[in-house]
């Protein structure tokens, strides 16, 4: 992203802004309000307002999760909000660009399970958290994977739609009985259903399904105690996918889709379809690329086996044996509701106090709460040697002492919480100037001061280059 032309401007308004307050609780005067981080000068009236945070969404947002901002915190924009000079961002399906992402962006969040079309390997390389919302769509979800049994158990379709021909002949009621036979089918009681992936969802369906009198098999091999706990009692744990499609009359698939070597694009190949029965019913909520279609095709083509999924599928979209429906898995308003209500509070939670929780790319951070008269420094670093060592030694420097502070690593990436004391006895500290020395440590992405003004106290090493 190429923002040079830009960076004399921003320089020149954060000068501008600069507020010099006394901290609560001490009369050190300490200047936190600094800039406005990623503002054009020229943009500033139009796009801003002091003192608040500025979120912007794609797609279209449920107005009640958006109502979970504090609106004297918090103002929200549209799509149409181009210059994209945001402090956060929060879509569903909006495939994002690195270009909509600009310098002042902290945090990404998706109203979704998935995080398929956001570039999160960028991002962790820019030192920008990328959020998700599991569980707010689990029930929505797990109504339609059963009603996809229903459909695939008794050629409901078939059936409506060879009622609207008859009823175009008019012939329905003189038909109607007799061609019933046609469409028999199986009832889900006493039958056995093997759920592939025990989250949020696959936890829900395997529960419902007991309840509907199924016996259930269940394949996961990172099973958590929180999905565990709400497992039916009667249910018979697998050691592979294999093992647990084998003798299953329906089979539902409630994994992520993963790209890459060990990854999981189409997991459900040749060698699971295989061992499956003639007849099952294979139920695939959850991505389309898990699925091999050719394997699958073949399966459809030499048994009464069927196929349902709410994905795209080019090859098996007209199989007499497939019902290939809308993307609807999470298409009720209760879920939008759910999903854009916890991404909000988790994006508004982590701008104000810093705390992590649901990132893909982040490690989670449970953070105490910030003590009376101290200020909290957030820095995000690559997670190499020496790092944490250097951070530190810019505090000791100042002569600041930390009274408390927390390191935490996910892969590449490391995430540091320090809250300061700024009763020293000595000349004031500008706390800009420590900023600056602190984002511009070897290996540090960025850092926050989470206090003061909404907005204020961003700021990043790209390439060496100071960038407010």
């Amino acid at each position: 992203m190429n923002c040079l032309g830009t960076l004399a401007v921003r320089r020149a308004a954060s000068r501008r802004l600069l507020q010099v307050r006394p901290l609560t609780g001490t009369t050190i005067p300490i200047d936190v309000d600094h800039y406005s981080s990623g503002w054009n000068i020229e943009d500033i009236g139009e796009f801003t307002k002091a003192g608040k945070y500025q979120i912007q969404t794609f797609n279209k947002i449920s107005e009640k999760g958006l109502q979970r901002f504090p609106p004297a915190r918090f103002e929200v924009k549209g799509t149409e909000w181009e210059t994209n000079n945001a402090h956060a961002i929060l879509l569903r399906s909006h495939k994002l660009q690195e270009s909509e992402i600009d310098v002042s962006v902290r945090a990404i969040a998706r109203c979704g399970a998935g995080t398929n079309n956001i570039p999160v390997a960028r991002c962790t390389e820019l030192g920008i958290p990328v959020f998700n919302t599991p569980g707010a769509n689990a029930n929505a979800v797990k109504e339609l994977v059963l009603c996809g049994m229903l459909l695939g158990s008794r050629r409901i379709v078939d059936g409506i739609n060879h009622m609207k021909e008859l009823g175009r002949q008019g012939l329905a009621k003189e038909r109607v009985e007799k061609d019933k036979s046609m469409f028999g089918g199986q009832e889900l009681k006493g039958k056995t259903l093997a759920v592939i992936g025990l989250g949020h969802i696959g936890a829900s369906t395997a529960r419902d399904a007991a309840a509907l009198g199924m016996d259930i098999i269940g394949y996961d091999p990172a099973l958590s105690i929180d999905s565990a706990l709400k497992l039916p009692n009667e249910i018979t744990l697998c050691d592979s996918i294999s093992a647990a499609v084998a003798n299953a009359d329906y089979i539902s698939i409630n994994i992520p889709y993963i790209k890459g070597p060990n990854g999981t694009h189409g997991i459900i190949g040749k060698d699971v379809i295989r061992v499956m029965k003639p007849n099952a019913v294979l139920l695939n909520f959850a991505r389309g690329e898990l699925v091999d279609s050719e394997a699958m095709k073949e399966f459809l083509d030499n048994g009464d086996g069927r196929y349902v999924s709410d994905f795209p599928d080019d090859l098996l979209w007209d199989h007499k044996n497939a019902i290939i429906l809308p993307h609807l898995g999470a298409s009720t308003e209760e879920a939008e509701d759910a999903a854009a209500a916890m991404a909000a509070d988790t994006i508004a939670d982590f701008l104000q106090t810093g705390t992590i929780k649901n990132s893909v790319n982040f490690p989670t951070a449970s953070l105490p709460h910030r003590p009376e008269g101290s200020i909290r420094i957030s820095v995000i670093n690559k997670n190499q040697p020496g790092v944490l060592a250097s951070i530190t030694d810019v505090f000791a420097k100042a002569k600041l002492n930390i009274i408390q502070q927390i390191n935490l690593s996910k892969g590449d990436i490391a995430y540091n919480v320090l809250d300061i004391d700024p009763s020293w006895d000595h000349e004031s500290v500008s706390i800009k100037d420590l900023q600056k020395k602190l984002t511009l440590t070897d290996g540090v992405l960025s850092s926050r001061i989470v206090f003061g003004t909404p907005g204020a106290g961003y700021a990043r090493n790209i390439d060496g280059q100071y960038w407010v």
